[in-house]
């Protein structure tokens, strides 16, 4: 029985060393790495020296424990993410009515939606987290509430604050409002971020 995922006779070029740059890069001595996957100490050292190809259990956890991914462990690239993201109808949430249809690509430090916000009451919730926001209406008008002040926005007009300010985003025409919304925030999803009670992505 094999403990490689490769087969006996495949060996994967590199991968011995990319293992020892990254329990490097990640400042664990071989008996702290070995210890957080549950091999021995000299069994690591086999792999990252080349002599044995490593199970893929043991590559997930050695890329959990590395704070990297199985393909990188591997040398595979990452594609490029397409830099074209089309247009689409923004459809009503299930919420309350907002809409979003992303405008950016996933995994950038920025992020960026078109947003709908129906007229008529707005969620009150008033929304405090780190980072930075633009926005910038594309149609109709919006009732910006930065702390204790509040600004209307029209067609053209955009918003550029620090997220730490207590914010609130509603409509103030008839039809609604539509806007991009650009946030800094790469791990939080849309609906935690000042939209409102939105629906999740």
């Amino acid at each position: 029985m094999t403990d490689s995922p490769f087969g006996d006779d495949q060996e994967v070029a590199g991968l011995g060393a990319r293992l020892r740059e990254q329990r490097i890069s990640s400042r664990l001595t071989l008996e702290a790495a070995a210890a957080r996957v549950g091999l021995s100490p000299a069994y690591l050292s086999r792999l990252e020296t080349g002599r044995r190809q490593p199970s893929l259990p043991v590559l997930l956890g050695l890329a959990r424990a590395y704070g990297t991914s199985v393909s990188g462990l591997l040398g595979e690239q990452a594609a490029e993410p397409d830099p074209v993201i089309r247009g689409g109808v923004v459809e009503p949430g299930r919420a309350g009515g907002w809409g979003y249809r992303r405008a950016g690509a996933p995994g950038r430090a920025m992020q960026a939606l078109r947003v709908h916000v129906p007229p008529g009451s707005q969620d009150a919730v008033v929304r405090v987290h780190p980072g930075e926001e633009w926005l910038y209406v594309t149609k109709g008008r919006m009732k910006l509430t930065l702390g204790d002040r509040v600004h209307l926005l029209d067609e053209g007009d955009s918003a550029h604050f620090d997220s730490l300010t207590p914010h609130c985003i509603a409509a103030d025409s008839g039809a609604g409002l539509d806007l991009i919304f650009v946030h800094t925030l790469l791990q939080s999803p849309a609906g935690d971020l000042c939209l409102g009670d939105a629906p999740r992505l």
